[in-house]
Parts: structure tokens; C-alpha cells; sequence
């Protein structure tokens, strides 16, 4: 079967993964099966940087806080701050601590040094605010929403002040309360103040639209994306935390769907603006149902990348990264009948594989799933690969990662 399979795999780079495709997708969505290995930061870097300089890629988004990005993003177009603080304030859920993270800053700042607005390339982070355990106050969103349209339109049009916002917020140990993740009870998502912060928040939003006109032509165009991005992240929060104060079964559903469906809303704003190279885990970006086990308990619902993917078509593309070994977390040389198991027995250290060929070779044979003894690694399901453009494929993962 290995033999069968090497006309499958190319080398890696930029070139051989646009070649896998039929037209430059605005949304090409990089995946990897597990986080925090600079293997994969570094590979992801190297693609990012041929992508800039040979196929007019400008922006890289990854699965980071969006309004912590924008810190990053001043950084790296207009030398804003300093590296240390960039990283640090830019980038969430400890993975500033990458060295691979920290670098593929610096490159870009260094990049844009003394280039025209229109040739730089951006950054972004396309979550939400959200961490496992909690998620943020919808202070900063919602106050700058507010204080952007008040700057701009007539304050008879605005739904309240932003004392009014303050006073219904209250303190942010509220809504950050890590306990509430646990206990529905301890979530403020369903008070009274929420409840109207909700109608305050969708009213908000509603006039950013109703005065577009007007607001696009006294904005500055980042403003004005800036200005969506705060709107899409004050009610995409609000939704969160009303789902975190919900009892019923389905909360868990309700809550991974919410976070993907704001990353999806995030992500479609970017490739309004170029085409985007997106970095996030497998699982946010396939097109087929994500599934994952919680508390023993199956959870299935529609990752970012099939919500985008069902809007965009052919211009949103999936390269899912398998991976060999990763024998410091315990996952060692993959069965010989599994996908990783033939790819392991490939000669290359990696390689991208043409994923639908493979698919397509394989037809109604396919290779066994893996099972992982760690379950901080997703293996690739066989049966899914159809659903996949294209593959990269990494033998060996040596241990590093954050300092």
C-alpha cells in the first residue's frame, strides 16, 4: 500500500499546496491535530512566509483572543510598542510563551518595515475571547462600540450612554467567575442586566448598519472594520454567557457552537479584505461535524470551518497536518494499518499528501482510525479524507515548545 500512496506526496511548501487546489482560496485554513508544539508554529511560519512572497497573502489569522490581535496587529504594521509587549498583550490562551509565536512576530514586523500601507502583511486572532475555563467581560467590546458610534453619529440615535453600559456590567469578576463553567448557576448570563445588555448590544449593532454610509465615510477603513469586529464580539459574548447560565443537556453544545460560530463571523470579515492563511486546531477548521468527549459524554457541532466553508465554497480550502510520533507526550509509532501508519512508512520526514487522490485510492478500503493514548492529540479520521484538500504530513514531533 505504501507504494500506492507516494505519487500521492509532494514536497512542503507553498507551492505544492497551491497546486493541490483549482483557484487561491481567500481563506486558506491550516490545521493541526494538537497545540503547542513548535514544530508545527515553525512549519506554519515557513508556508506563511512563502505564501506572503510568491502568492500575495497578506494576513495570517490564528486561534487567539480577535481583541487582544488588534495590540499584535498595530505592532507589526506600524511598529506600535515594542516585541516584548506585542506578544505578550497580543496573544492568548500562554501561547506567547512559543518561541516559534514570538518569531513569526518579529519576521512580520521586520517584513513590513518600510513598506506602503497596501504591501503589509497583518495579523489577527479570529476567536473569541474565551478561554476553556471562562470568558471575558463584555466591557471592552461593548464600551467601544459605543464610543465609537458616539463619536460619529447624533447621540439621539444611540440606545443608551456608557454610563448606562457601565452600570448594567457592574464588576467583571461577574462574568469571569471561573466557576461558572462548572455551575450554570454561577453565571451571570442570564440576569436581568444581561438580559438588557443583550437588547442594548443588538440595538448598537443595529445602528453601526443603519448608519454605514455615513460611518464608512467618516472612518478610516480599519476603524470601521474595528468598529464590526467590536459589535460581532460584544453580542457573540453576551450569547456565550447566556448559554453558560443554561441547565439543560444541550449547554456544552450550545457553548462550543457559539465560540465557533463567532470565529466563523470573524474569519469571513478577514477574507473580505484578501486572501487570509488561517492557523487553528483540525477541529475548528474541517468541513464535516466536529465531535469531541466531555465528561464522558459525546458533543458534536459545526466547527468554523464548515460554517465558512458552506459560505464561501471554493474559496475557503482545509489542509489538516497528521503527524507520525510524539513520543514526549506518549504517542508512539502509529499501527501499520492506520493513515498515519502508511505515512509513517513513507521515506520523507514530511511531505504534503493530495488528500482526495489518497481518498480516492483508497475507495471503500480504508485504513483502521487511530486511537491516541494522549488526549491532547486528534488523529485524522480515515473516513473523513474526502473532505480534506490537502494534507501535511509530519513523521516526528521532537519535544519543545514554550520556555
Amino acid at each position: 500500500m505504501t507504494t500506492d500512496i507516494k505519487d500521492t506526496a509532494r514536497a512542503v511548501d507553498a507551492a505544492s499546496l497551491m497546486g493541490l487546489l483549482s483557484t487561491r482560496p481567500r481563506l486558506l485554513a491550516l490545521g493541526e491535530p494538537t497545540h503547542g508544539e513548535d514544530t508545527l508554529l515553525e512549519l506554519r511560519n515557513e508556508l506563511f512566509r512563502q505564501l506572503v512572497e510568491r502568492e500575495g497573502y497578506r494576513t495570517i489569522a490564528i486561534e487567539s483572543d480577535c481583541l487582544m490581535g488588534l495590540v499584535l496587529d498595530d505592532y507589526v504594521t506600524t511598529g506600535t510598542g515594542t516585541l516584548d509587549e506585542a506578544v505578550q498583550h497580543g496573544i492568548s490562551h500562554g501561547w506567547d510563551a512559543y518561541p516559534a509565536n514570538r518569531e513569526l512576530v518579529r519576521w512580520m514586523r521586520a517584513y513590513n518595515d518600510g513598506r506602503p500601507p497596501a504591501e503589509r502583511v497583518r495579523f489577527a486572532g479570529f476567536d473569541g475571547p474565551l478561554e476553556i475555563t471562562a470568558a471575558a467581560s463584555p466591557r471592552q467590546a461593548l464600551l467601544a462600540l459605543h464610543g465609537y458610534l458616539s463619536a460619529r453619529v447624533d447621540a439621539d440615535l444611540l440606545p443608551c450612554t456608557a454610563e448606562t453600559l457601565g452600570r448594567l456590567l457592574g464588576p467583571d469578576a461577574r462574568w469571569t467567575d471561573p466557576a461558572a463553567m462548572r455551575d450554570p448557576a454561577r453565571s451571570v448570563g442570564r440576569s436581568a442586566e444581561a438580559r438588557e445588555l443583550r437588547l442594548l448590544a443588538d440595538d448598537l449593532v443595529a445602528l453601526l448598519d443603519q448608519e454605514r454610509p455615513h460611518l464608512v465615510s467618516v472612518s478610516a477603513p480599519d476603524d470601521w472594520d474595528r468598529a464590526r469586529l467590536y459589535g460581532r464580539t460584544a453580542t457573540g459574548l453576551l450569547r456565550y454567557h447566556h448559554w453558560m447560565a443554561d441547565a439543560s443537556p444541550a449547554r456544552i453544545t450550545r457553548l462550543v457552537s457559539v465560540r465557533d460560530e463567532m470565529m466563523a463571523r470573524n474569519l469571513l470579515a478577514l477574507a473580505a479584505r484578501g486572501p487570509v492563511l488561517v492557523h487553528a486546531h483540525n477541529s475548528h477548521l474541517q468541513r464535516a461535524r466536529s465531535t469531541i468527549r466531555m465528561d464522558g459524554k459525546p458533543v458534536q457541532w459545526w466547527g468554523a470551518g464548515a460554517l465558512v466553508s458552506a459560505e464561501l465554497g471554493d474559496e475557503y480550502a482545509f489542509v489538516a497536518t497528521a503527524l507520525g510520533t510524539i513520543r514526549h507526550r506518549g504517542v508512539d509509532t502509529p499501527p501499520p494499518d492506520t493513515l498515519e501508519g502508511l505515512l509513517y512508512a513513507l521515506p520523507e520526514d514530511r511531505c504534503v499528501i493530495d488528500a482526495p487522490r489518497l481518498a480516492a485510492r483508497f475507495g471503500d478500503a480504508r485504513p483502521a482510525p487511530r486511537v491516541s493514548p494522549w488526549f491532547g492529540y486528534a488523529p485524522l479520521d480515515p473516513a473523513r479524507l474526502a473532505d480534506v484538500d490537502g494534507m501535511v504530513f509530519v513523521r516526528d514531533l521532537p519535544p519543545g515548545g514554550a520556555v
